[in-house]
Order: C-alpha cells, then structure tokens, then sequence
C-alpha cells in the first residue's frame, strides 16, 4: 500500500510540472499568435512603419482582447529579399528573420483590455510587444472579477499575470475649504460575499 501511495504522489507531482510547461508553452506561443484586428477604417505610413486603425478597433490575439477608438500599430520594418546578405535560397531562419514584427500598440479613447476575469480600462494604453506590458493611463481602472482597483498608471504583465498600479505625483485639491494639495493615491474596491 505504501508503494502505491507512493507511486500516486511521483505521478501528481509529475502531472503538475507538466501541466505547468504546458501552460508556459502555451504562454509563449501567445506571445507569437497572430493578431486580428477590425476597425471601422485603416490607414498604412511605410515611413513610420506604422497602420492606424480608426471607428470601434476591435483587437485579439490569443486570450487578450482589445477595444478603443483608435489604435496605432508600429512595426519593425520588413526585410526585403533582395537586401539579404545570402543570395541564396531562404531557410526557414532567414524567412522568420525577414517578417514583420509588431513593436508596439497605442490605442486612445474607450480602452477596454480583457483577459479572462481581468478587465483594465482607461483613455490610453500603451502596449510593448517585447515586454509583454500592457500600461493604461488617464482614468486607469482594472477590475478582478467584482473588486476594482484604479490610479495613475496600471501597468499589466501579461506573462506573469499580474498587475501594478501606481498612484501618481500630480497633486488634487481636497475640497474647496481646504487648500492643501494631496499626491493622487491608488483606490482599491474589495466587495465581499
């Protein structure tokens, strides 16, 4: 009985680590899924390797969606196959190498960022495809489920799943009797069942 009791526990904690590079497996390549977006119209800068989107931008890629009112989306720009310094015959290395990359997203207006039960919103948001980070300013709020945080500046990693906010140096007034100014602060709303 020991044995298999033994055997139970190696084989759960086999499952969980696998699960667990499953999960980050799955990560990484979210990180690299296409991204689909719809807008009501587009306008393409190859100067700035740029696209605005314009008219209820509707974005996805994997689980994470994105809705504003404009987004602009900047680019590496693309290798042409007559620049490579092999002439030969593109590998599959040089192929992957020679696409294009987005570099990062600016959206402005009605921000809404989903992911799962995770909802941030704002009038700005700033997305860095490297970092992974998403970062909404300018009335920031984020919702877990029912509690809701808001500040300055909330900045979401998308790998870790987590989120930071920041209150803010800008001073507020705290009312018209009182002169004084107050540093803007974080506020958090935890409902409780």
């Amino acid at each position: 009985m020991k044995l298999n009791t033994r055997f139970s526990l190696l084989l759960s904690i086999l499952s969980l680590v696998f699960l667990g590079s499953a999960v980050d497996i799955m990560d990484a390549l979210a990180a690299d899924a296409p991204i689909h977006i719809e807008s009501n119209r587009m306008t393409s800068t190859e100067k700035s390797n740029s696209v605005v989107f314009t008219g209820d931008v509707d974005a996805k890629q994997g689980d994470v969606r994105i809705r504003s009112d404009e987004m602009t989306v900047f680019y590496t720009a693309a290798e042409s196959p007559g620049k490579q310094k092999d002439k030969k015959k593109p590998t599959p290395q040089t192929e992957k190498k020679a696409t294009q990359q987005v570099e990062k997203l600016i959206c402005t207006g009605n921000v809404e960022v989903t992911r799962g039960e995770w909802l941030g919103t704002a009038k700005k948001m700033l997305y860095l495809s490297k970092e992974r980070q998403v970062i909404l300013t300018d009335n920031a709020k984020a919702w877990q489920g029912q509690n809701m945080v808001s500040g300055d500046k909330i900045i979401y990693y998308l790998d870790e799943g987590r989120s930071e906010v920041i209150g803010g140096s800008k001073a507020t007034t705290a009312g018209d009797s009182d002169s004084k100014k107050k540093p803007s602060r974080v506020n958090m709303t935890i409902l409780q069942n």
